[in-house]
């Protein structure tokens, strides 16, 4: 492992030097300081030792760590975190898969929030301890250690389905998200269980499996579009997927909702702009009460229930009605 003597003999200062800048002393030069900070990564040094760690056991630092730099509402829930973090003396680090195992460490972070369905669940029940809480946004997990706080997907998507069935629409398809990801399970399940108290057949041809990117849903309507009847409205996992195919279907000259309609569910800021029924999510709250929840549990509130989310249908020109 990496000492602090290491660090300093790469860097060819005094160990009360690199001391100085873990500590964010400032009688140290810019050069300098940029240099063992260099070095400190390069050569993976956790600074359990270093001034306010070792005198607290907390290094302020909590950390976020998510999948897909594609999906914009990721922006909102950052900006919950870091304004909690903020106004509460906590700096944020932001860091994607498998980079974020190294930094999950109690002298590094003191805990951490995950939204990253690759993000392994033994990794995550490995990592957390008393020492270091964990809370997830995007799975139900069985640990002391570990808060949950999740969308309830399957509501909101009943209210949506039955919805579109009481505009008239019989015939759907659905465009999915990661199929092994909880939020998929979910909305996935909600939409069947309506179409089967409502007596509407659903064929499995018409799933398309994506992976919430838009272009999945631009080649899922693309597919469709290639079968000898359309269905007359695509439920889709969530937005980009929606936006996607609704690009497909202008492409060839469809007309929405007209010809055929289209849902999404997370309510991104391309979703009200393009007249997106979907599925609103607080994002900001989301990531707000995660970071409120973290730091609670770092500073030993233990409040480790289930919290679910609230989410609300937004109604918009992307689905009309239709005759019965």
């Amino acid at each position: 492992m990496t000492t602090i003597k290491d660090i300093a003999a790469a860097a060819g200062v005094s160990v009360s030097t690199v001391s100085n800048v873990m500590n964010n002393k400032s009688n140290v030069g810019e050069e300098t300081r940029r240099r063992v900070l260099d070095l400190c990564r390069e050569l993976h040094y956790i600074p359990n030792s270093a001034g306010k760690s070792l005198k607290t056991g907390e290094s302020k630092t909590i950390l976020f760590n998510f999948s897909d730099f594609d999906r914009s509402f990721y922006l909102k829930i950052i900006e919950g975190i870091n304004d909690y973090a903020g106004d509460n003396g906590y700096d944020l680090m932001i860091c994607t898969t498998k980079s974020c195992e190294k930094y999950m460490h109690n002298g590094l972070t003191d805990g951490c929030i995950i939204l990253d369905g690759r993000m392994e669940n033994k990794t995550l029940q490995r990592a957390a301890m008393e020492q270091y809480p964990i809370v997830v946004l995007d799975r139900i997990l069985s640990n002391p250690y570990i808060k949950c706080l999740v969308v309830n997907n399957y509501d909101p998507m009943t209210e949506l389905v039955e919805g579109t069935v009481g505009r008239g629409y019989r015939k759907f398809a659905f465009i999915g998200g990661l199929e092994h990801t909880d939020d998929n399970k979910e909305r996935f399940r909600a939409f069947i269980d309506v179409l089967t108290r409502r007596r509407i057949p659903f064929c499995r041809e018409n799933y398309f499996s994506g992976n919430y990117r838009e272009r999945s849903g631009y080649q899922a309507a693309k597919i469709f579009m290639s079968a000898p009847e359309l269905p007359e409205i695509f439920v889709c996992a969530n937005d980009n997927m929606a936006i996607g195919a609704m690009n497909a279907l202008r492409e060839r000259g469809y007309r929405i909702p007209d010809d055929v309609a289209v849902t999404g569910f997370d309510n991104c800021e391309l979703a009200k702009t393009e007249g997106l029924t979907t599925v609103s999510v607080p994002n900001y709250e989301r990531g707000y009460l995660a970071a409120s929840s973290l730091i609670e549990n770092i500073k030993g509130r233990e409040n480790f229930e289930l919290m679910k989310l609230t989410a609300v249908v937004e109604w918009r020109r992307s689905t009309g009605s239709r005759s019965l």
